[in-house]
């Protein structure tokens, strides 16, 4: 049986650092993919991932064991991504992040179609105010129970769920007028 979470990180607290290569097999994907989702930017995204492990092994001192790994990671997660963006204050807005845009005319209908609904979705996303975005990433795409959120952001489970719902609706409207302005720009 292969140790938990927990388990591995007190090893690596108590000194096994070469444990966290472990640790770092099962969640770096999953925290890319989280970053991905609120920076829209693939080489910022892997650069956060290591400053996360980075954070874990100057801060492993600092964790107690007691409870959830993977709300302890998401706090350090958080705390690299503000800073992230305290850094950038200033700098271009996410949607002016991508450099490559999709070459349509290679792309059939339906793929077309499915690539336009994502990318407007994705537009929608980085519209959203960062912590409506985060909270809505949290739950939508990285799976955490409202439990765990409300652990990671130190409130209650109500306050999550009016976040996230909240968060859906403003996400549904900035689509709306998204996909809207470009059925008037055709």
């Amino acid at each position: 049986m292969s140790p938990t979470d927990c388990e591995l990180m007190t090893e690596v607290r108590d000194g096994r650092i070469e444990r966290l290569a472990v640790l770092f097999e099962r969640h770096q994907i999953m925290l890319f993919n989280f970053f991905l989702r609120l920076t829209g930017n693939r080489a910022v995204s892997e650069d956060l991932v290591q400053e996360v492990f980075m954070r874990v092994l100057k801060y492993r001192s600092g964790f107690q064991g007691d409870g959830r790994f993977n709300v302890w990671l998401f706090q350090i997660a958080r705390n690299v991504h503000i800073d992230h963006l305290r850094k950038r204050k200033g700098e271009l807005p996410l949607a002016e992040q991508f450099t490559e845009p999709p070459d349509l005319a290679l792309l059939p209908d339906a793929a077309y179609e499915a690539d336009r609904e994502a990318e407007l979705i994705r537009q929608a996303l980085d519209r959203l105010p960062v912590q409506k975005r985060e909270v809505l990433v949290l739950f939508r795409f990285q799976n955490l129970k409202l439990r765990e959120i409300a652990e990671l952001l130190g409130c209650r489970v109500g306050t999550v769920k009016a976040q996230v719902h909240r968060a859906l609706k403003d996400l549904g409207r900035i689509y709306g007028e998204l996909a809207e302005g470009q059925c008037h720009d055709m």
